[in-house]
């Protein structure tokens, strides 16, 4: 049974890795945000701006908990999952976690060219995104280094660098389970 939780900050390529990942391993594929989204038929955004971020972190992890018991799948969280309440924890006890580590410039590099797809980035300055990714990351680093596995996944420019990527770490995750 393979059960795979892909965490990390938004554009470190979670959903990119996770759905080639699961399909070269022929196990499902969720990306947490999108099963949110769905279950509900509203955004992520429309969620947040509803039930504030606490109602939306129980809604996430209520979720999460329903998505982990599912067998044979790799879970692309949202970036902030697993730093809310025992989430980390619970990850780690349902499957391998993997942190997608990717160094600040790269995702602002990612995030600059995405900004207009993600509510929260919309109104920024370039120095202003800098800043708020840094921080972010800072705030975020103790709950992303508690993952089983830490992966860099700093090139993910062009589909050659992402199945490289995909190579590597289905390379990683076997070698931890044996």
């Amino acid at each position: 049974m393979i059960r795979i939780f892909l965490i990390g900050y938004m554009g470190a390529g979670k959903t990119t890795l996770g759905k080639i990942l699961a399909k070269q391993l022929g196990v499902s594929f969720v990306d947490l945000d999108w099963y949110i989204e769905e279950r509900f038929h509203k955004s992520v955004s429309e969620l947040f701006k509803e039930r504030g971020e606490v109602g939306f972190r129980e809604l996430e992890r209520s979720v999460l908990h329903e998505v982990a018991a599912f067998e044979n799948i790799v879970v692309s969280t949202g970036g902030g999952a697993p730093c809310f309440f025992d989430n980390m924890e619970f990850m780690n006890s349902q499957g391998i976690t993997v942190f997608l580590d990717v160094h600040p410039d790269v995702l602002f590099r990612r995030l600059r060219v995405a900004k207009q797809q993600r509510p929260i980035l919309q109104n920024k300055t370039d120095d202003e995104l800098k800043t708020f990714i840094v921080e972010a990351l800072e705030g975020r680093k103790n709950f992303y280094h508690r993952a089983k596995l830490i992966f860099n996944a700093d090139e993910l420019d062009n589909r050659w660098q992402i199945d490289k990527a995909v190579e590597r770490l289905s390379t990683l995750i076997s070698q931890s389970i044996q």
